[in-house]
């Protein structure tokens, strides 16, 4: 009989924070140290716990700690269940000296059962399909398991859309001489690894990236580079050797210019994100428009950009540029929301947030111009009011998402236009301090909600908030910091909407 119990020393050991698993420390067979993360936050949260599907093999001795990163079928390994059906032994052969004690015993033979186990954990088509079923931080741990295993999980199919963190520590080794070697990279390649996140790298660590990753130069199509001290001349090596780059993000990195963007920045990038950079200004921003013809996606974090850049967008990217996030742009204005919202007229997805100078008639001028919006971002903009909310009710027929956090000045009026629109699916009204029980009246009828965030509302009472279990569509209600959000209203939650996730 298989064992289908689950065994807790199989759990992912996650780190919590940000959803990101760490891999075990550099070993020979080039795993490498590296954190892992899956690209979406949903996903992010699903890798911290732990898997619904049973695992079909007993629990690893626990004298080998994951962090050691033993393999089951390795040298030294202690005779049990596990090392019976992944040891090397024949079918039917006896086993001798399982213990020190018991050498002087008559040789032992498989039992029949353990013989169809042994053959049913290491069957590659059965592999191939109970190991979809784990988290990423679950098959890390298991594919330490055994030879067969590993090869089995080591396919790139079980890897897609997962990105590996490497610290710039993590990527050398130091030799007995005091020399250092840079890891080996084989196994990331086994994996098929397509995207990347370096963490505090330099010029010289990106270049030993590319000369050591099998797949830097036709095969990595993002690269995340955060707190680096990259400089033009390695941003420009970077961009001319990974030919295969289509999605670059530049984060906390302040040792480059905006001379460096001109120089390096290639047609062939789709995706482009720069934040916390400080040489990043309105000159930046042509480079951009200038040299990326092909731009989807646009994110953009710089204090010093101003409403001159956002003229410079062509006429060819007011085609293909479809999401324009501006995060705390202070210096753009209303003025600059004309420029951009008559270049890039075919956005669907724009965020405002942090973009404090931005007021009602900002937000007219977009629901006018941009018909096409989905999602729409105007969290932390205080000067916003009700009016901005009826002329999105009015003019965003297709908006699904709307983030108001920090929107102070939103009252119940507000939330009275937006109850009109049948498209939304998402509203966050995180700290919305003018907030009452009458505004949250108006959503009750909001049928296409599936998500709803009233977090830090503080004058939301438990009598208001449990007239919500009239939206029965409703998948997540996000109630932190929520005063009027009892244990007693969760209880009722959990009777009234037993499919939605509350958030407390």
């Amino acid at each position: 009989m298989l064992n289908m119990s689950t065994p807790s020393e199989l759990k992912s050991p996650c780190v919590t924070r940000n959803g990101m698993v760490k891999l075990p420390p550099s070993q020979p067979n080039g795993l490498g140290s590296a954190s892992i993360t899956k690209g979406t936050p949903a996903a992010k949260n699903r890798l911290c716990q732990s898997s619904s599907v049973p695992s079909i093999l007993p629990p690893p001795p626990s004298s080998l700690p994951y962090h050691h990163h033993h393999h089951l079928d390795g040298p030294g390994m202690p005779h049990s269940a596990a090392s019976l059906m992944t040891s090397d032994l024949e079918t039917g052969k006896p086993l001798v000296g399982l213990k020190p004690t018991l050498r002087q015993l008559p040789p032992l033979t498989l039992p029949k059962p353990m013989l169809l186990e042994r053959q049913l954990v290491l069957d590659e088509k059965l592999l191939n399909r109970l190991l979809w079923y784990f988290t990423t931080g679950e098959k890390c741990v298991l594919a330490q398991v055994c030879k067969t295993w590993r090869k089995v999980l080591y396919q790139p199919k079980f890897w897609e859309g997962v990105t590996p963190i490497l610290h710039a520590k993590e990527l050398y080794t130091l030799l007995p001489n005091g020399e250092k070697e840079f890891v080996s990279l084989q196994a990331f390649a086994l994996r098929g690894f397509q995207s990347f996140c370096l963490v505090g790298v330099s010029d010289l660590d990106i270049c030993e990236f590319i000369d050591n990753y099998p797949l830097s130069k036709k095969g990595v199509r993002s690269v995340s580079l955060k707190r680096s001290t990259i400089t033009d001349a390695g941003l420009e090596v970077m961009l001319e050797q990974m030919q295969g780059l289509m999605h670059l993000e530049l984060s906390g990195c302040n040792d480059f210019t905006e001379a460096g963007l001109w120089s390096s920045l290639n047609a062939r990038l789709t995706s482009l994100s720069v934040s916390d950079c400080i040489n990043v200004a309105d000159d930046a921003i042509a480079a951009i428009s200038q040299l990326l013809p092909n731009l989807s996606e646009l994110s953009l974090q710089a204090y010093h950009v101003t409403d001159t850049a956002m003229a410079y967008f062509t006429a060819k990217q007011g085609y293909t540029t479809h999401t324009l996030r501006l995060h705390s742009c202070w210096e753009i204005t209303n003025h600059g929301v004309v420029n951009m919202v008559h270049s890039l007229p075919n956005l669907t997805a724009l965020s405002l947030s942090g973009c404090s100078k931005i007021t009602d008639d900002g937000v007219e001028l977009v629901a006018e111009n941009l018909r096409k919006l989905r999602s729409l971002d105007l969290s932390w903009c205080p000067r916003i009011t009700d009016m901005a909310l009826e002329y999105i009710a009015c003019d965003l027929h297709k908006l699904e998402e709307l983030v108001l956090d920090r929107c102070v000045r939103i009252t119940d009026t507000g939330l009275g236009y937006l109850s009109t629109m049948s498209s939304l699916r998402s509203l966050y009204l995180r700290w919305c301090c003018q907030v009452q029980d009458f505004g949250l009246q108006h959503l009750f009828g909001m049928r296409s909600l599936r998500l709803l965030s009233l977090a830090g509302c503080p004058l939301l009472t438990t009598t208001g908030l449990s007239g919500l279990i009239q939206l029965q569509e409703l998948e997540e209600l996000e109630l932190t910091n929520c005063p009027g959000a009892t244990a007693e209203l969760f209880k009722y939650y959990s009777q009234h909407l037993p499919h939605c996730m509350v958030i407390e």
